[in-house]
């Protein structure tokens, strides 16, 4: 897990055998995030900031608000968790990324995701 000032986010991937198609090179993946406050006081995460870069080394940034459509709040506590996706041309690939955050006395802070691996499991790198 990784830290900011109040909040804590892990990530885990796992591969969709089920919608992808390697002949094709579409190497389809799922995430879950959750992202626990461990402060004394409420958050909101308002964006969110993913660099995704597949085998070859090719980038893609994504950027926008909240997550899965919602700009979640957190309670002193609490957690959100969320499933998303990913799309990549090799059977393994990163992301890394951070959300933009704010407390309930309006300093915004940024929450960094450590990268982490997106891989087809029979594969070794």
């Amino acid at each position: 897990m990784a830290d900011s000032p109040r909040v804590c986010v892990q990530v885990q991937s796992v591969y969709i055998e089920a919608q992808s198609s390697p002949e094709d090179e579409r190497f389809v993946f799922a995430y879950t995030v959750t992202v626990r406050n461990l402060g004394r006081t409420p958050v909101q995460l308002l964006g969110r900031y993913w660099l995704i870069t597949n085998g070859n080394g090719k980038e893609t940034e994504v950027q926008g608000e909240g997550v899965v459509g919602v700009q979640p709040h957190i309670q002193p506590g609490g957690e959100y968790q969320y499933t998303s996706g990913a799309v990549i041309e090799t059977p393994f690939g990163t992301m890394q990324g951070h959300y933009e955050m704010v407390d309930d006395q309006g300093n915004g802070f940024h929450l960094d995701i450590p990268v982490f691996r997106l891989a087809v499991p029979t594969l070794i790198h």
